[in-house]
Order: C-alpha cells, then structure tokens, then sequence
C-alpha cells in the first residue's frame, strides 16, 4: 500500500494534512534533519575560527558554501542522508557522513573533514536541533496561531461589550453580563498563557557525552571549551544557534524547558477547551447562529441540523495534544543516571502534539469566524428572568438597613417565576429613598449588567 492522505495512519498526514503545512517543514523528520545539518555545520565553522594551528580559518568562499547547504537544505537531502543511514544505523553519523561527502573536490574542506562532529556526542547535535526545531514552531505556528484567536475574540469582545446576555451558575439564571465581558475573560486569560509560551527560554547544550567536555579537553586541554560551547550555542543564527546557554547536563539536556513549554501550551489549550464548550453552549441555546456553507449537511436524517463542529473539532484536538504534552513534559525530565533511549523515541512525538494543537487552533478559528449574534434570543431569556433583578433589590435594602431583605427576597423569588409586576409591586413598598425606589423600578435584566461594557472594552 502506497502513502497518501487515505492510508496515513496519523490523521495528521492525512484527512488533516493541507491543514499542517506551516508546521510539517519545521516538526518532521526532514525538519529535524535539517537542523542537524544547521548545528553541525555552525559547530565546525566556529571550531575554524578557534585559533588552532590544525584547523585554520575558512575561506569566504568555503563558509559560505557551508551556510548554503543549510539554507538550501532539501527533501532529497534528508532522502540521501537516510539512505546513509541504511548503513551506518545510526542517524546522526549518516548526517556527519553526507556532510562531508559535500566536501568532495573542495581541498579546502575535505583537508579539515575530521572536525566535522568533533568532540561532539550525538545528543550534542539532537538536543540543539530539537531546541532550533521547537523555537521555530512556537514562534512560527503555535504562537501566530494563538495570537489570531487572541485578535478575534478581542474585536468580538469589543464587537459585542454592550450586548446583554443573562448568566448561569451552576446552570441557572444569574446576574446578567454582556456577550463581550464573557469573551474578555477569555482573551485576559489567553494573553497570560500566550506570554508564559513566549517567556520560556529554549536551552541547547554541547558538552560531551556526559556533559563534562572529556574529549574535548583530551584533545586541547588549555581551551575554554565552556566558553567556546557557550558562544556556538547564543550566537545568533547563522553563525550560531541563538539559543541559551544549558551549562550542566548529564549526556542529554535535561529537558526541563521543555517540560515548562510544553505545560504552557497545555495551559493554553485548556482555556480554550473551556471557550469551545462555552460557544458550543451558546450556540445549542440560540445565542449565537452560525453562517451557512453551500453544499454542507448537518446530519444524514435531520436536514435542518447545523452543527457547532468547529468547536467540537477544537475541543477533541485539544484534548489529544494536552495528552500528548502532558506525557512529554512528565517523561522527558527524568532519565536514568548519564542518559537512557526512552526520551529519544518520545522526542520524535513533539510535532504529533504540536500538530494537535495547531489543527484545534484553525477549527477554533473557523467556528469563531462563521459566529452570527442572535440578540433577539438573548433577549428574550433576559425577559423571562426578572429574578435575576432580586440581588439589586436586597442589596439596596441591606444598604438601608431593611431587616431580613435576604430573606423577603427569597420568600418571593426562589424556585418561582418571578414577574416584573411583582417586583414593582415589592419595591414600591419598600421604606427607602424615592431616588433609589425610582433607579430599582427603571432596573431591567438587560440594563443591569454593571461595568461589563466597560471591562469589555478594556482589553
């Protein structure tokens, strides 16, 4: 059986492909190939740079045909360097392999080509590319991708701060809000997430096999190897990495950034996993309607169905990529003693739960932008909840001292329907200042909403 979209076992790689092509370039396996390329070469122009009589400098001409084999780093590249792989059975030797088949008929680079990987140890190269490939795809496509549903539910927030809507806790009518304080809440508690996703430092190591620079100093004991592995891994890119610095790492980097990246992005995604369910209810209660599409069938026996599947697709797809990072950020962090295997299968698993993510971010996108308001629903259930009106009511009483205006406002209220006249006719009676008799009788479920425009518009 042949690979396409139809016999991918991922639906990721097929039923969703043509949705992941931003983030498949920086997260697959090519993805990952091509930074070791990037590493390996940055590594060995800086080591020509370090002063030793062996390896001199580097011409122009031969740096600049380096930093070409990244920047034009192909499929039919990372092919050949799996085709080395059949051999060597060892993925980042295959990569060291084609590298310096690259120097063939270039004295220059094949006279230095033992100071390709030298010193290095392979979680030396993968650790760097991991960290290069995890800092492209948050600041590429997981951020970009929260910062659009930031930017929408802040123009609705705005769209909509003076729109009433009546709350529910617990399920059942409570004081009234309007439709764009509700969506505010949702972008404060995005804008935190999305800045604990940008704020995490991406570490990169380059120490050795135990992370203590034996073989480096076997070699040239006098060096500041700290100094000069420092240097490779903060450059800014081209001619380094621009990563932070990890000093202390057993063979592998620890992975604790990793960890705290991907919590942050859980934690994103369950804010939003919150907001998905919430539009999905407004959508079953009529608040919201949702644009038709020509052609589209809601269900195969109901033609009047229009399902809120956007949303329901964001919350599925959240929750496998919340699995997936929880897992990653619980296993990745620990390793027995100097290193074992069991993060290096795992590892190739981030862009299986990034893919996740960035699929529930378009969905969410989707459904947000085919959102139509119903105002003439929310008002009508603001109508029909004039007990929503008795918290007002007794907390003016309390303010002049009416004795048990709790309780008389339960004794009407609680668990009845409560009508307009009623409450008129309560407040009428009421001993406390015409002024504040006038404001509670002027007083509707859709007016009294306190500062929700306002923080709506606030943010």
């Amino acid at each position: 059986m042949s690979l396409s979209t139809i016999t991918a076992l991922s639906p990721l790689d097929g039923r969703y492909a043509a949705k992941l092509s931003a983030l498949r370039p920086i997260m697959s396996e090519h993805g990952y190939m091509h930074r070791r390329v990037q590493v390996e070469v940055a590594w060995f122009i800086a080591l020509s740079d370090a002063g030793f009589a062996e390896f001199p400098p580097l011409s122009t001409g031969a740096r600049a045909y380096l930093l070409g084999l990244v920047r034009h780093f192909s499929e039919a590249d990372s092919a050949a360097i799996k085709e080395i792989e059949k051999t060597t059975n060892h993925d980042v030797k295959a990569v060291e392999y084609w590298i310096k088949s690259k120097f063939e008929a270039r004295p220059e680079l094949e006279k230095a080509a033992e100071f390709v990987h030298f010193a290095c140890t392979s979680e030396d190269i993968n650790n760097t590319s991991h960290a290069l490939q995890l800092r492209s795809g948050r600041d590429q496509v997981i951020l970009p991708g929260l910062d659009r549903i930031v930017l929408k539910l802040r123009e609705m927030a705005h769209q909509f701060a003076d729109v009433p809507m009546l709350s529910r806790t617990h399920g059942q009518t409570a004081s009234p809000t309007t439709v764009g304080k509700e969506l505010a809440n949702v972008v404060v508690r995005l804008q935190g997430a999305v800045a604990a996703i940008a704020a995490v430092k991406i570490l990169g190591k380059m120490n050795g096999a135990v992370g203590n620079y034996n073989a480096h100093l076997s070699a040239w004991p006098e060096f500041d190897w700290e100094a000069f592995s420092r240097k490779v891994v903060e450059t800014p890119e081209p001619q380094g990495l621009g990563l932070t610095f990890q000093p202390y790492s057993i063979q592998i980097e620890p992975h604790d950034y990793m960890a705290e990246l991907f919590d942050a992005v859980a934690r994103a995604n369950t804010i939003l996993v919150d907001l998905s369910r919430d539009v999905w209810g407004y959508v079953s209660l009529g608040y919201f309607k949702q644009k038709l599409k020509a052609g589209e069938i809601g269900s195969s026996t109901m033609p009047h169905k229009v399902n809120p599947i956007d949303f329901e697709n964001a919350e599925g797809n959240l929750g496998l990529a919340n699995a997936l990072l929880r897992h990653l950020s619980d296993k990745l962090p620990v390793s027995r003693w100097q290193r074992d295997l069991t993060d290096s299968t795992v590892l190739r698993n981030i862009g299986v739960a990034l893919g996740y993510a960035t699929l529930a971010y378009t969905s969410l996108m989707t459904g947000l932008n085919k959102l139509e308001l119903n105002q003439q629903a929310l008002a009508s259930d603001l109508d029909t909840s004039w007990e929503v009106l008795a918290e007002p009511i007794q907390t003016v009483m309390r303010r002049y001292g009416v004795a048990g205006a709790y309780e008389k406002l339960k004794e009407v209220t609680r668990g009845q329907t409560v009508t307009a006249e009623a409450l008129h006719a309560l407040v009428k009676g009421l001993e406390i200042p015409q002024a504040d008799k006038d404001r509670l009788l002027a007083m509707t479920p859709g007016s009294y909403t306190g500062k929700a425009a306002e923080l709506a518009r606030r943010v």
